[in-house]
């Protein structure tokens, strides 16, 4: 069986979007985009990678680009999914920036908030340099695809040296008017020397119809920089959502990932970094909650290029009804990465019969001084736990949205921002003491 799916109508919409008018750097890369496209296809499960997600639903469907329709999309209407409306936002809505929504008037001193195609004239060739360095046309059919829509999406670019506290929200909402439609936006992540910033990226689906969401963001942390990058997916009920994290990071620099996905009926997410400078380290954590007929996979991949560098992951899920869950977390220590300390775990929670879980933790190393350990479990709630807890007279159903709520809230815990920190504990929540 071939590797490759064609996705013929997904070729075709590519074709025309790396032909359309677009300034000289976008355009290379469109054609670049569009070209390894038509190589790569989309992975089939014979793909190692992509053993457990089948994504041949998406390759049959026939979804064309958004056309950023905003029109009856109200500030009210996204209040649920802001952490603060004091805090910079650019707003999306269907694909396209919607300035209406979004409030970057009176951003923090030393930080740059900008929609991709503002970017391109603004900061111009800096901007084209780095479109591609991190995330190359070539990759994978799906940021293949990405590259050949070039032209939406967003740029944070955080000067040397300044220490932002205001987190940068990036909203995408797709509506009604989004379905049957796709996007493909760009975010470009830049903290230059010793500065450290927080950047949120929020997907948000407004409609149950079925869209199409595929992300590509290209991080850059330089020498002595922390970059906290929180990426939440709450896309609709019968939406795509495939979105890839590229990150490179330099000497003593420390890149934290936070992903809580709740949304979508297929979604994945890839975060991949490399730890290209000596002392430096990333932590990837994050939470997946999922029921009905959900289908949800993480991966990751951590190479660490060089010496005296740390990684630290802790994935947990939740899983109930017959979705499926995936994870399949890589470490790589390269021969000249002495003295690496990796530390990789995933944990799952089943909460009906009918759920499952494929995980994979895999170490592949190759120096020999090296401190690197991984570990997976799968298990139903604690029946003794429950068993106490009813015997203090709390009941069943309330005993099971507790003890479910605790297993989730150690990784909600590492979030560093607390008013982050608090919202999703309240969403988590939220799920767990629904009477639906």
């Amino acid at each position: 069986m071939s590797t490759t799916l064609l996705a013929p109508a997904l070729l075709s919409q590519a074709t025309a979007a790396a032909s359309a008018q677009a300034p000289d750097a976008l355009r290379a890369q469109r054609e670049a985009g569009a070209r390894a496209f038509e190589q790569l296809g989309l992975p089939t499960t014979k793909v190692e990678d992509w053993h457990y997600t089948s994504v041949a639903s998406l390759a049959d469907a026939s979804f064309v680009p958004m056309n950023g329709d905003a029109s009856g999309v109200t500030a009210e209407q996204l209040a649920p999914y802001l952490f603060s409306t004091s805090w910079p936002t650019l707003v999306f809505v269907n694909g396209v920036h919607a300035p209406s929504l979004s409030t970057i008037d009176a951003l923090p001193d030393g930080i740059r908030v900008l929609p991709m195609a503002q970017a391109m004239t603004t900061l111009g060739d800096q901007v084209a340099r780095q479109l591609g360095t991190a995330a190359p046309a070539d990759r994978d059919g799906f940021t293949a695809l990405n590259a050949s829509f070039l032209g939406e999406g967003a740029v944070v670019h955080v000067a040397k040296e300044m220490v932002v506290d205001t987190p940068v929200h990036l909203l995408f909402v797709t509506t009604d008017k989004g379905v049957g439609g796709m996007q493909h936006p760009r975010v470009l992540l830049y903290a230059e020397r010793h500065a450290k910033a927080t950047v949120i990226e929020s997907w948000v689906g407004l409609t149950d119809g079925a869209y199409f969401s595929n992300p590509v963001a290209e991080v850059m942390v330089e020498d002595g920089a922390t970059l906290n990058h929180l990426k939440i997916q709450r896309e609709g009920r019968q939406a795509y959502h495939v979105s890839t994290i590229e990150a490179r990071q330099g000497r003593d620099s420390h890149y934290v990932s936070f992903c809580f996905t709740t949304g979508g009926q297929l979604s994945r997410t890839n975060i991949y970094t490399v730890l290209d400078g000596e002392g430096c380290g990333t932590t990837l954590n994050g939470l997946t909650m999922l029921d009905g007929e959900q289908h949800g996979d993480v991966q990751t991949r951590i190479e660490h290029a060089k010496p005296n560098c740390f990684s630290r992951q802790i994935y947990k899920s939740i899983l109930d009804d017959t979705s499926h869950g995936v994870f399949n977390g890589k470490v790589f220590v390269r021969d000249i990465a002495q003295q690496t300390d990796g530390k990789q775990t995933n944990n799952t929670l089943l909460l009906s019969k009918t759920a499952q879980v494929d995980a994979k933790p895999q170490l592949e190393i190759y120096a020999d001084d090296v401190k690197c350990t991984h570990g997976a479990t799968v298990g139903q709630i604690d029946q003794t736990a429950l068993f106490y807890m009813k015997s203090r007279g709390i009941d069943a159903d309330m005993s099971r949205q507790l003890l479910t709520y605790a297993f989730a809230a150690e990784t909600l815990e590492t979030i560093e921002n607390e008013t982050i920190r608090d919202e999703l504990e309240g969403v988590t929540m939220r799920r767990f003491t629904s009477s639906d």
